[in-house]
């Protein structure tokens, strides 16, 4: 069984968004990976998904959603994209912060270092949680 990852943030429209995708692409074989958020919005981030388009990574078929108990419970790993989330029960597995800006009305261009960044921290996470023979 492959170890849940989840990713929150307060909207589950950029940030969260970004991490599970780029956890899914440089690490999905080895983990189960999940996104969600406090208060969803309506749609992920545009200029989000078109930074990950560039890496080809797909996000159509990814849309925000609200975190729930049983998420918090079955995840071993949870990745709050911003300190201070309101939960609604503590993580039963391991909590890390990340404070990350939200991108919440950047563009393409303002938003590739922050999915860089994302990236950086999710390839050594993943490296640390589950390490590549």
């Amino acid at each position: 069984m492959r170890p849940i990852v989840l990713f929150l943030c307060q909207h589950n429209a950029g940030r969260s968004q970004l991490g599970a995708a780029l956890m899914d692409h440089r690490a999905g074989d080895r983990f189960e990976v999940r996104s969600a958020g406090i208060a969803p919005s309506s749609a992920i981030n545009a200029a989000g998904a078109a930074s990950l388009a560039e890496l080809g990574i797909d996000t159509s078929h990814r849309s925000p959603r609200a975190v729930t108990e049983g998420d918090l419970r079955e995840a071993q790993v949870v990745v709050a994209m911003k300190p201070g989330l309101k939960l609604p029960i503590d993580p039963t597995g391991r909590l890390i912060v990340w404070e990350l800006p939200d991108p919440g009305n950047w563009d393409v261009e303002t938003i590739r270092p922050l999915r860089d960044e994302i990236d950086a921290r999710v390839q050594r996470l993943a490296a640390e949680l589950a390490p590549v023979d």
